[in-house]
């Protein structure tokens, strides 16, 4: 049995659209548009030089002692009333977007941006209200759920909750996300709530009266209404469109062939599955045998809790390429709707620049990503839409790319990235990984910081920084980090990417802020 499962795609979508009453009619006969958002407050002006603040798979309460994620949301402090708002990556809560942690590893670490925040315990997790806007995407953990019997057992058993959560730090409450129902509490505006038709009504006229050029909005007022009308949504700020994305729910990878060659991958993929549930197996029985209360044994604790995770996710992989067959669903509606959105931005004058973000990256160097084939689903069908969106757009687009900026997350590490030419309408794109601010660090892969879609193939990407987990023994560094971006007045924009850095290094914290670059 899986350790945690992930909902299929087409439950992921029914459920998510069944919670914010996708196209009722009360919504649609008020024309209004559910994937778009209007900031309100005072501090989103829409000034065309602003800043904002960026992290991603932070969900993490303390590990071995610490607490990363308020060390980052800290640090962040600093740069909150200079900043318009704080996107996240998805990953807002491990291991399995259980409501009942996000208490410790959402409220209490983020409490000063939420209002009421002295007082953290008061705050229900489905009833945030944000001072500064904050902007998420779910990420796989936000849908993860625990088989029943696996929760009963690490709840009741307590020498398999000592393994579990004591040794292991992995917070796995009772159930999960219920198909990604926690996160959908916390962050969108529950429209299936409401009882009461006449109840409703009055809300959707009280909220969603931002007057837009498609019709009426969703108006997000910092300290008053905050939350988000979709899973996936847009908004604009000084000039800027952004675009929020779930890969959830286009991530799946291609079904085997049926040819012989297909079958002989199938048996190599259940031999490798096999092979990472005996080493697992190991890791685990080392982790029983470790004292967490010394600190080299916790040292060691850390780094096989970082080995385990990453074995379930490529076990996770590999279930998804195994799984995978003509039934298997690709989100067409979100991926035509961020096509037809990418086309009429670049036809309005109003905007001068676009930003992307979403939890899986196209491009990566963190040692277990490139070579997923969740990785290549999500490329090859983002890549498709800026494709479709060029060759719509023609000559407006002249020598610039479809999008400025791709913000991802999932990978956990800091990292910049730029394409070459591609073939395709993704080249010469800067793309950010920020996965750094909370949770299990990961190292860049040994093959190096340039990528190859196939092995002896061309250059399409290359790693200009990257921030994660490195060096060994006493020389060990885990560097969580957080984005602060600022963006410059101008067509096309320029951004001015700042990194900070939470570093924890034989013991003690630091906090660093790297040397600025310009994109």
């Amino acid at each position: 049995m899986k350790f945690v499962s992930d909902p299929p795609i087409a439950v992921k979508i029914s459920k998510m659209q069944e919670r914010v009453r996708w196209q009722d009619p009360l919504i649609t006969q008020r024309d209004i548009d559910q994937t778009r958002l209007v900031l309100g407050g005072d501090r989103t002006t829409d000034d065309s030089e602003f800043s904002f603040l960026v992290i991603g798979d932070s969900g993490a309460g303390p590990q071995g002692g610490h607490n990363p994620q308020r060390r980052v949301a800290k640090q962040m402090l600093d740069h909150v009333d200079s900043s318009r708002f704080v996107l996240h990556t998805g990953d807002v809560m491990y291991l399995v977007g259980s409501s009942e942690y996000y208490h410790k590893n959402f409220i209490d670490p983020y409490r000063e941006l939420i209002l009421g925040g002295d007082y953290p315990k008061r705050i229900d997790y489905d009833k945030m209200v944000f001072n500064l806007p904050f902007l998420p995407v779910p990420g796989n953990h936000d849908y993860y759920d625990l088989p029943f019997i696996y929760g009963l057992v690490a709840q009741t058993t307590l020498p398999l909750r000592r393994l579990l959560q004591s040794k292991l730090d992995i917070d796995i409450g009772w159930h999960g996300s219920d198909k990604g129902k926690a996160y959908a509490k916390a962050f969108l505006d529950y429209l299936k709530g409401f009882d009461d038709e006449g109840d409703l009504q009055r809300h959707l006229d009280r909220h969603y009266n931002a007057k837009t050029n498609k019709g009426r909005a969703l108006y997000y007022e910092p300290g008053k209404f905050t939350r988000l009308p979709n899973r996936y949504y847009t908004f604009r700020s000084g000039g800027i469109d952004f675009f929020a994305l779930d890969s959830n729910t286009f991530n799946a990878p291609v079904p085997l062939p049926k040819t012989k060659e297909g079958q002989d991958y199938r048996r190599q993929l259940e031999e490798r599955r096999e092979r990472l549930d005996n080493e697992k197996l190991s890791y685990v029985e080392q982790c029983a045998s470790l004292n967490p209360n010394n600190p080299e044994e916790s040292e060691l604790l850390d780094d096989l809790r970082t080995k385990i995770e990453q074995l379930d996710e490529l076990r996770n992989d590999i279930d998804k390429q195994l799984s995978a067959d003509e039934t298997t669903v690709t989100d067409t509606e979100q991926l035509n709707w961020f096509k037809d959105k990418l086309i009429e931005s670049w036809h309005s004058n109003e905007v001068r620049g676009r930003v992307v973000y979403f939890h899986h990256p196209p491009y990566v160097t963190e040692a277990t990503k490139w070579h997923q084939a969740q990785t290549l689903a999500i490329r090859s069908r983002f890549r498709a839409v800026l494709n479709a969106v060029s060759q719509q757009i023609g000559s407006l687009k002249a020598d610039r790319p479809v999008v400025d900026l791709v913000l991802n997350g999932h990978a956990h590490c800091l990292e910049y990235l730029r394409t070459t030419n591609t073939g395709h309408a993704d080249a010469h794109t800067n793309w950010i990984v920020c996965g750094g601010s909370g949770f299990s660090l990961r190292r860049q892969r040994t093959e190096g910081q340039e990528l190859k879609e196939t092995e002896g193939g061309k250059v399409i990407a290359r790693s200009l920084l990257y921030v994660g987990r490195n060096g060994e023994g006493s020389q060990k560094r885990r560097p969580y980090s957080f984005l602060r971006i600022d963006v410059r007045d101008g067509t096309p924009p320029k951004f001015l990417i700042r990194p900070f850095i939470s570093e924890r290094f034989q013991g003690k914290w630091s906090n660093i802020e790297l040397e600025p670059f310009e994109i």
